[in-house]
Formats: structure tokens, sequence, C-alpha cells
């Protein structure tokens, strides 16, 4: 599990925040700008931002990608994408952002 930390040094925006965003449908990282205020410019956000896009459950390393595949695959319940890539089975912090991806793929 990723714990929290400072994901933009110039704005002093920390992780927990950027996660915050994703569950609000943010994907890249000019609506990341937009909704969580990361600058996009310092080495902190050049170096995390594209990871922490690409994934969705920290505890068991599961992809963004591999969630929107399991829903392409007929997973329409947070159960359901956590018994297929094994999102939100354990603390359960990703269960918001998994139901937006699912949102949105519907």
């Amino acid at each position: 599990m990723a714990g929290n930390r400072i994901v933009c040094e110039k704005n002093n925006v920390d992780y927990i925040t950027v996660r915050k965003a994703m569950s609000q449908g943010a994907r890249t990282k000019e609506e990341m700008k937009e909704t969580a205020g990361v600058c996009l410019e310092c080495d902190s956000c050049k170096s995390e931002l594209d990871q922490i896009l690409s994934s969705v459950c920290g505890c068991k390393n599961v992809s963004l990608e591999a969630v929107i595949n399991a829903v392409k695959l007929g997973a329409a319940t947070v159960d359901e994408v956590g018994q297929a890539t094994g999102a939100g089975i354990d603390c359960g912090r990703c269960k918001i952002l998994v139901e937006n991806i699912i949102e949105i793929g519907r």
C-alpha cells in the first residue's frame, strides 16, 4: 500500500489528493493539473505521475489497464473487478476509483 507522500513538490500536492482526483475522473496529466493542482514541471511530478495514473490498487499492484479490461470483459461491480484483478480486496481504499472506472465503462 502506498503511503501519503508529496507528489508535486512545487505546489505541495500529496498522493491522497492525486488519488482523490482520480476517483473524480481525472485520468490524464492535464486533468490532474486542473483537478489536483499538480504543476507537471517539478522533478517529483515528472518521476511519479505516470506511475500513479497507470495504477489503481497499490496494495495488489493492479494497473488501470487491468481494471479497464476486467470491466470490458463483463465485471460490473467492485467485487467482480476484485475477483478478476485483486483490486479493492485488501485495504479497500481504491474501491471508489474502481467504482468510477466501472461507471465510465458503462
